[in-house]
């Protein structure tokens, strides 16, 4: 289960909606930076790093190795979630492998961002990327080394190193033992949980004939390798990275269901090519509540793009759609998708290879709008035509059958095409 477009794709409600099909629910890659929003009975619960599975009882959530854990925040998500009666020590586990965010990983962040001036990539500032360089460059600090004897031995030498770079950006903008006290509080919290070898634990499941669900963050076009580079995250958002990150083999894959809303969002800086800075955009704004959910920050809006689209279900190899958010487009009276890019005078369905710095014109195809309360709806069958023209006009362009449509935020506003085949992965 992952974003087809730049994050804030609705992945947890659906996420949440089908976990009951499914015994484990795995996180495999990015951070605290996600805010995967549920709404379960007019409660509002938004997860940064937990799987959003973990509402449900007797389900086994699992944070894979690759995601990296900011112990401060997960301890404060999870003691929101005590306080709701959910019983996360029953229903969460935590790779040993996944790597820590560590107070001068959050420092090193700041300072790298402050030093890029009007050239900033847009982080949330939460030590993501340090962490994963750190990762890459064989110098992180995992969850696993927490048990370690001389586990503030390895820590001091990591903070070393950190602090040497700051004295690089000259950044002082920080108070270094204060935040340590908080992080070493946290440390202690996280001794206390479920510290597991996670992929022994999810293919010994699999080999139980376990149903895993593997959830994703972000988005694929903030993809580090097939995103809009370098305005991207510092994982791998794409169906590849549930292997890495969980350490699940690619023959077990069995089901890729990609998330896309109606629309386009984005938050912070990089291309947008259907970006609508105008009167248009502040309204699907205001209507979708187009704010970011760990960030608070607004986020940039503008019509379906089906060219990007196209390329993350070629990408992620996307069996089914799961689309998001239609109800926001419900009192247009016309609703328009992009189908093509005109660069230098030609038209093209494909991205180019640096969309950063290539003058595009999204070309538009117009239908007609619903202009009907799609919250209304408890069934596929009788969804307006109007609406289900505009399906299957993206179905025919995207080749993939969308499956599910999700009619509002709460729980039980999603629409099922068809039965639900529950296959693990």
């Amino acid at each position: 289960m992952l974003g087809l477009q730049w994050g804030d794709e609705g992945k947890g409600k659906i996420v949440d909606y089908l976990a009951g099909n499914y015994d484990i629910i795995a996180r495999f890659q990015g951070g605290p930076n996600a805010g995967h929003t549920l709404v379960i009975d007019g409660v509002k619960t938004v997860l940064h790093t937990v799987p959003s599975g973990i509402m449900h009882e007797g389900l086994i959530n699992v944070i894979g190795n690759g995601v990296v854990i900011d112990p401060v925040t997960l301890r404060k998500e999870i003691e929101n979630l005590l306080s709701k009666g959910i019983e996360v020590n029953k229903r969460l586990f935590i790779s040993k492998k996944a790597h820590l965010i560590l107070p001068t990983h959050k420092i090193l962040d700041a300072a790298s961002e402050a030093s890029k001036g009007v050239n900033k990539i847009g982080s949330t500032l939460r030590g993501i990327s340090p962490t994963y360089m750190d990762k890459t460059g064989r110098n992180g600090f995992r969850v696993g080394d927490i048990l370690d004897p001389d586990f503030k031995g390895i820590y001091e030498k990591i903070k070393e190193k950190h602090l040497r770079l700051l004295t690089i950006y000259d950044y002082q903008d920080f108070e270094l033992p204060e935040i340590e006290k908080t992080w070493f509080e946290a440390i202690e919290f996280l001794r206390g949980l479920n510290l597991i070898d996670s992929e022994y634990y999810l293919n010994n499941a699999l080999s139980k004939g376990k149903k895993i669900l593997a959830e994703g963050a972000q988005g694929t076009m903030l993809d580090i390798d097939f995103g809009t580079y370098p305005y991207v995250t510092s994982s791998n958002t794409i169906t590849s990275g549930a292997c890495n990150g969980l350490g699940i083999a690619p023959t077990k894959i069995k089901e890729v269901i990609g998330i896309s809303k109606a629309y386009c969002t984005r938050v912070g800086t990089g291309p947008f090519p259907t970006e609508l800075d105008n009167e248009t955009g502040e309204r699907i704004r205001k209507t979708g509540s187009e704010f970011g959910a760990t960030t608070g920050r607004p986020r940039r809006t503008g019509w379906i793009d089906l060219p990007a689209l196209k390329y993350a279900i070629m990408i992620n190899g996307v069996t089914q759609i799961a689309l998001t958010k239609a109800d926001i487009l419900n009192d247009f009276e016309v609703i328009e998708a992009c189908t093509d890019y005109e660069v230098a005078g030609k038209r093209s369905q494909e991205i180019p290879y640096d969309l950063c710095n290539t003058e595009i014109t999204p070309v538009y195809h117009k239908l007609c709008g619903w202009k009907t309360d799609l919250r209304a709806f408890s069934s596929y069958e009788d969804l307006p035509e109007t609406f289900l023209g505009y399906l299957n006009f993206l179905e025919e362009y995207l080749k993939t059958d969308i499956t599910m449509i999700s009619t509002g935020p709460e729980r039980e506003k999603l629409l099922f095409k068809k039965a639900l085949e529950v296959q693990s992965l």
